[in-house]
């Protein structure tokens, strides 16, 4: 966060005893026991009772060290009790910005290793965020496995509990499910065994894309009440989260890479320090509550950009459009349509680079020159002036951190440039990795970026990444892959961070294969996030309504390609479902008739009209979080003030009625207003005091309403 600098208060130096911190949104209770060990025994709004008793409760610290075990013997790990070695030794609080912050000094006499757990609170919210940094202020190297983000137990007994994780796979992101944690932890008896259970629910990251395979997120329901503890680690490569049993409750831990999962290890000389990446759990009286905290949280800590509050309008030419096969004569029509449609951003995606007779630019990229070939009169520069001309921001997809092993940048960089292991430079499909860390590498990027933004004036960049290396590279200084992955994606968003401190208007959409990348370290430092790359209308409407739950609706890319062979339904069902998003308009508007233009232009127009209350909107669904086959599916974006809600409703078979109860305003009057599609015919929404009841005659349907 950013504001005033920080403001200390003298903290407590009392060995023994308890303490808390927090505002108006959020506390939290510590306990310091007889033995010197802090633990977080309260955590709720003000006022809400205490989630564990001081002697239940469990170390503020999980650590794991080679030659010392764990940090606390607990359900996790066995051996020595490394965690109950770190003892209270100070506390310091402030304010910064708009948030509070606390920071528990613990201090282990034998090995010198000293942590300062770090916590954080945006001001009037429910949500926490903690890291650890560690300082080894022993004389003797001590290598650490794993450090806990954030470790709290006290919750509600598995019994009790619904837990929440999200599958999030290549054209199929952002697919969350349910099931009771109980089904997941098994019931042991733990007192016929005078010890904790070891079953657990352990949820890793895979590879270099951090996004592969699940969200780094989860989500904690009380059966009985709805309250919701909601949670993302903020890790631009691995992570793990783990739920499991203790003290007849429940406790959860939030990491970033691990040695035992990712190989990532760092060894501390006397003197060195290592931080962890963030945890951040978020609380709400139901699911949806608690997501609107953490999209307010996203909002609040986010690098500050135009982009986020103006919400322009992008087309991008590549999904189901030219595919990556740009030439001055396919692109010039395609421009001059998307500016009579109302686009305000023309990006030319992939392939606008390649010379090659054959179209084989994969194993070939890294220079980022322009195609004489495909652009043979006036070169590059005369479609970008195109698109200045049509009153549109030009942008150009590149993929920055990798190098096709044929692209002659592959033998000008140094070798300690890629990623490596045991001295070998890595390949994969074609492609070496550059590292960032690596100034060479930095500087041919900076060169790269600075030409097409400085020199070209280009506005927006596209930022893909299409391979996956794991476990990662053993660069110099570096103990393990898994730690060189996590050294090189800190050093790409730093990178990030430089080239937009140096060219302040550039708009950057993060991607990586569609949602690959979505995680919150990169989403804080980019504008936009790429959702996906399903190229079928009919099964994107799922990952549309639940990608809020990833990003806030302003940066969430979601593609709408109508197409000249599409019927009217068909056309504002692939558009509408966009429209709680960030429109991201593709499709060959070009080859449309007026009265099909018309259509796009209609929705486009709609989006402007409402993209200044989706930048502060938080998102809720009126029917749950979507599944992959539902038939009808439901998101909601609602205003702060509580006063005007937008709703998207898709159908894609079923019954044509439906009543979807909209909890915030039930026994209110409001009145419903058809905002997509213009066509009166298609549908209709009726406000009945508890619900919305909607009609879709013809499927596939969509409808969005405004109820105010």
């Amino acid at each position: 966060m950013t504001g005033t600098a920080d403001v200390a208060q003298e903290g407590s130096h009392q060995p023994h005893g308890e303490f808390s911190w927090g505002h108006s949104a959020l506390r939290a209770g510590f306990a310091v026991g007889a033995d010197g060990t802090p633990r977080l025994v309260g955590l709720g709004r003000p006022g809400e009772v205490r989630v564990a008793d001081p002697d239940c409760a469990l170390p503020l610290v999980e650590l794991t060290a080679l030659g010392h075990g764990s940090a606390w013997s607990g359900p996790r790990f066995t051996g020595t009790a490394f965690g109950t070695r770190l003892k209270y030794r100070d506390h310091r609080t402030g304010s910064r910005g708009d948030g509070e912050w606390l920071t528990v000094e613990l201090h282990d006499p034998a090995t010198g290793l000293t942590a300062f757990v770090e916590l954080t609170s945006p001001g009037g919210l429910p949500v926490l965020r903690s890291r650890v940094r560690l300082r080894n202020d022993g004389p003797e190297p001590v290598v650490v496995q794993s450090v806990s983000s954030l470790l709290i137990g006290g919750l509600p007994s598995p019994d009790a509990l619904d837990v929440h994780r999200a599958r999030n796979d290549w054209l199929a992101e952002c697919r969350w499910y349910a099931e009771p944690l109980r089904d997941c932890v098994a019931d042991i008896n733990v007192d016929a065994h005078q010890h904790d259970s070891r079953a657990a629910l352990v949820l890793a990251g895979r590879g270099s894309w951090p996004t592969d395979g699940h969200l780094p997120m989860g989500a904690l329901t009380d059966r009985g009440s709805g309250r919701t503890w909601l949670w993302q680690i903020e890790s631009p490569a691995g992570w793990r989260w783990d739920l499991g049993e203790s003290a007849h409750g429940t406790y959860l831990a939030l990491n970033g890479p691990t040695d035992a999962e990712h190989q990532c290890r760092v060894r501390l000389a006397p003197g060195e320090e290592s931080t962890t990446v963030p945890g951040v759990l978020a609380l709400g009286s139901g699911f949806d509550e608690a997501m609107g905290a953490l999209t307010s949280y996203r909002r609040a800590v986010r690098r500050p950009h135009p982009d986020h509050t103006a919400l322009p309008v992008v087309f991008n030419d590549y999904m189901n459009t030219l595919m990556g096969d740009p030439t001055t004569e396919k692109l010039l029509p395609l421009i001059d349509a998307a500016a009579q449609a109302g686009a305000e951003y023309f990006c030319v995606d992939a392939g606008w680079y390649d010379d090659s007779a054959d179209g084989g630019w994969w194993d070939h990229v890294g220079e980022w020159l322009p195609s004489t070939r495909r652009f043979p009169e006036g070169g590059i520069r005369a479609v970008l002036d195109r698109i200045r001309e049509r009153g549109m921001v030009p942008g150009l997809w590149l993929e920055p951190e990798v190098v096709g092993v044929r692209s002659p940048v592959a033998a000008a960089l140094p070798p300690d440039a890629f990623f490596q292991r045991d001295g070998v430079r890595l390949t994969e499909q074609g492609r070496h990795q550059l590292d960032l860390r690596h100034p060479a590498a930095r500087a041919h990027l900076d060169k790269t970026v600075d030409r097409i933004v400085g020199d070209w004036g280009v506005g927006y960049l596209k930022l893909d990444y299409n391979i996956v290396i794991d476990p990662g590279t053993l660069g110099p200084g570096d103990l393990a892959p898994g730690a060189g992955l996590l050294g090189h994606a800190h050093a790409y968003l730093d990178w990030l961070s430089e080239v937009l401190d140096r060219h302040p208007h550039l708009v950057i959409e993060n991607c990586a294969s569609g949602g690959m990348r979505m995680d919150g370290a990169t989403l804080a430092v980019s504008q936009l996030q790429s959702t996906s790359d399903q190229q079928d209308p009919l099964r994107y409407p799922p990952i549309a309504a639940a990608a809020p739950t990833a990003v806030p609706p302003e940066q969430g890319a979601v593609w709408a390609y109508p197409q000249p062979g599409f019927d009217d339904d068909l056309i504002a069902f692939t558009l509408g479902g966009a429209l709680l998003g960030r429109i991201h308009l593709s499709g060959h508007l070009d080859r449309m008739s007026q009265r099909q233009l018309a259509l796009v232009r209609d929705a486009v127009s709609t989006y402007k009209s409402i993209r200044r209350d989706l930048a502060r909107a938080v998102p809720f669904w009126p029917l749950g979080l979507p599944g992959w086959t539902d038939e009808w599916l439901a998101l909601g974006m609602r205003s702060p003030d509580g006063r005007t809600s937008y709703i998207t409703v898709w159908r894609r078979g079923g019954d044509a009625e439906l009543c979807l109860p909209i909890r915030h305003l039930a026994g209110r009057e409001a009145g419903a207003e058809i905002l997509h599609p213009s066509s009166a015919s298609t549908g209709s929404a009726v406000w009945d005091g508890e619900g919305l009841r909607v009609s879709l005659p013809r499927a596939p349907g969509v409808l969005l309403v405004r109820l105010t």
